[in-house]
């Protein structure tokens, strides 16, 4: 059984009740809220009834995003931290989500790594004193400060700060960031879009090309989730496009399905060859 999501980015038009009604409908697990949709928070409802209606529902809030640029500390981030972990307490959300520098400085090798360190020591306690958890999203658009998962990977075993911080494994940023390895004991949600304008070259790519995943994606969406599961993980799988031809559907509820349907029978595609082949190879 895949655990799909919603991040509200994919309907961003709809109010918190009506991506929980989503949600639910399409067979999800749960949904990501966000901080950054240019309306309050969960329209203005108390966290707690927004966590108490999620959960009546049968629903996890798997996340509550975000704080930017987690990695510029300053006593300003600071506070932005403390009040998302406040709100994602009070509504039962799983996870907050912390997203780097993405302007194009503090690039330099032994700086962004410092800088990484810097907040990721100060956020630490703040965490572990609520019981949350963080999850750092690399991003791999070239004026990223933070753009490889082993980056991140490495400052949260250095800093002994396993299960405490883990990663974000996003489908379109892998792709971005040339791929590379992946860590499914580290990471806490994937993340999966579609890219499907084949005339784009990479350095083009943007999040308003994020689209639902279909046959036409070209990030390889199928294939990266395929490996994940294979290896391991067993998270959340939560949908984030970007794009305002998805935001404008008049239907996100079909177009969505439709969405997960294709994805659901692909990897079951999938599990059923490698299945046959390792029987193949038991029985010679």
């Amino acid at each position: 059984m895949l655990n799909l999501a919603i991040n509200h980015m994919t309907a961003p038009r709809l109010s918190h009740i009506e991506l929980l009604e989503l949600a639910r409908d399409t067979g999800c697990v749960g949904v990501e809220f966000r901080t950054d949709l240019g309306r309050p928070l969960f329209d203005g409802e108390a966290p707690e009834a927004v966590g108490q209606r999620a959960r009546d529902m049968g629903l996890r809030i798997v996340g509550l995003s975000q704080v930017y640029p987690f990695n510029a500390w300053s006593d300003a981030i600071r506070d932005e931290v403390a009040a998302l972990i406040k709100t994602a307490t009070a509504c039962g959300a799983e996870t907050i989500s912390l997203i780097p520098r993405n302007d194009g400085a503090g690039l330099g090798d032994g700086e962004r790594q410092a800088n990484l360190r810097l907040s990721m020591r100060a956020i630490r306690p703040m965490l572990q004193d609520a019981g949350m958890v963080a999850l750092i999203e690399p991003l791999g658009f070239l004026r990223s400060s933070l753009r490889s998962k082993a980056d991140a990977v490495e400052a949260i075993e250095a800093l002994d700060a396993v299960g405490v911080f883990r990663i974000v494994h996003d489908t379109f940023h892998h792709y971005l960031a040339g791929g590379g390895p992946v860590f499914p004991e580290h990471t806490g949600i994937i993340h999966m879009s579609g890219v499907v304008d084949q005339s784009l070259g990479m350095p083009e790519i943007e999040d308003q090309h994020r689209v639902l995943v279909d046959a036409q994606d070209r990030l390889g969406n199928i294939d990266q989730i395929e490996r994940m599961l294979t290896i391991g993980y067993t998270g959340p799988i939560s949908m984030e496009a970007f794009s305002p031809l998805t935001h404008a559907l008049t239907d996100p509820a079909a177009e969505l399905a439709r969405s997960f349907e294709f994805i659901r029978g692909r990897l079951a595609a999938l599990a059923g060859t490698t299945a046959m082949a390792e029987n193949i190879v038991h029985t010679q």
